[in-house]
């Protein structure tokens, strides 16, 4: 993610800090001393540091079940509202998104439960109003923030969650898509109620109920595209017309194939047909910067792992696409010789398509792909 610094990883997912989270603690830290001096100072960004941490282990909660059921994460990266785990998906059966939701929270009431046992003490309401105490215990102010933190969670509201249970449980009766807009119009209403709390004195609250609002609608908006792409095929949203580079080219033969051509993507293919990688225009523009004009585009391509067919459902690319970061796919016929590209654009333009035409269907009669360097152009008929 950009403006993120690499923390190292933990169990082969990385962690990440986003810079806004540095300057919250910087921001946090001045208040703090110029309200009560450097030792309050300390003591509260020790304590925010801490409660950071018990953050970190809450999304490992969630990392760790979700790979119990074959679910990788990427990385985890911290934010001023909380933690993010980028997973490749989400569990579909409705019983792992429950373990996998639930096990956030359930770190955090491991670790108020252990700090209780250790330090002898159960929590009390003044332990909850000294949270902002720096003269109270450190260690049951971690405790009392563990336990808030974990009831937070657990509100129904989308995409928290709460919401991701309230969301399975739906799934139950009706489909994910249904489940999906149901609970994220729940957790949009919820964002209004926390929203409204927050003009009374408490900007943070605007804050998440902000993040809380968006980041409904965006699952909302997704599991609409899903239930849209179910209807289309790879081969009704592929592109035919492309322009190629050979894996030999260097990166200067490039240059004329970049400058007379408008589009951003470009398929790495022999004369077979057979495709080999996908390089960007901005890849090419990043290692002409390099000074790199005898590399040869093999060397900065985008490797081919997953080759598709014409006749697979689009919703499956979809699912490609959210466990990767490639720009395009391949889609190649039963000889192995590429007949399209998909692109994410390009699933957006046949769904809107699609949508504003339901009866529509696509009917390509092949593919056209300008000439290789030191080849005529030509055409693949499917």
């Amino acid at each position: 993610m950009r403006w993120s610094i690499d923390l190292g990883s933990i169990a082969g997912t990385a962690i990440r800090v986003h810079v806004t989270f540095l300057l919250f603690l910087a921001f946090i830290g001045i208040l703090a001393y110029r309200a009560n001096g450097p030792q309050a100072a300390w003591d509260t960004l020790a304590f925010i540091v801490l409660i950071f941490v018990c953050v970190v282990a809450h999304e490992f909660g969630h990392v760790l079940m979700a790979r119990r059921f074959g679910a990788k994460t990427r990385d985890v990266t911290l934010f001023p509202i909380g933690g993010v785990a980028n997973m490749e998906r989400v569990p579909e059966k409705p019983s792992q998104e429950i373990l996998v939701s639930l096990a956030g929270p359930f770190v955090n009431l491991v670790i108020a439960l252990g700090i209780m046992i250790w330090l002898g003490n159960s929590l009390t309401e003044e332990d909850f109003n000294n949270i902002g105490n720096s003269q109270a215990s450190l260690a049951l102010r971690i405790a009392a923030a563990n336990l808030i933190l974990m009831t937070f969670n657990l509100l129904p509201a989308f995409p928290m969650d709460g919401g991701r249970v309230l969301r399975a449980l739906l799934a139950l009766k009706w489909s994910r898509s249904r489940a999906t807009k149901i609970a994220a119009s729940i957790g949009q209403i919820f964002a209004f109620g926390l929203g409204f709390l927050g003009l009374f004195g408490n900007p943070f609250l605007l804050i998440i109920a902000a993040f809380i609002f968006i980041a409904a609608g965006a699952e909302a908006d997704a599991a609409a595209l899903h239930d849209s792409a179910r209807d289309l095929t790879v081969g009704e949203a592929m592109m035919t017309e492309f322009s190629a580079v050979h894996p030999a080219d260097t990166i200067s033969a490039s240059i004329e194939r970049l400058i007379r051509s408008s589009n951003e993507i470009f398929p790495v293919m022999d004369e077979t047909g057979r495709a080999f990688g996908i390089v960007t225009r901005l890849d090419i523009l990043a290692a002409l910067t390099e000074n790199a004009d005898t590399t040869p585009v093999s060397a900065i391509m985008h490797p081919v792992e997953t080759i598709l067919t014409e006749d697979e459902n689009l919703e499956t690319v979809l699912t490609h696409f959210e466990k990767s970061n490639v720009p395009a796919l391949v889609v190649a016929n039963n000889a192995e010789r590429m007949i399209g590209l998909i692109t994410r654009t390009a699933i957006a333009h046949a769904i809107l398509v699609h949508t504003a035409r339901p009866g529509w269907h696509s009917h390509h009669g092949g593919v056209t792909i300008d000439s290789l360097p030191g080849f005529r152009k030509i055409s693949l008929k499917t």
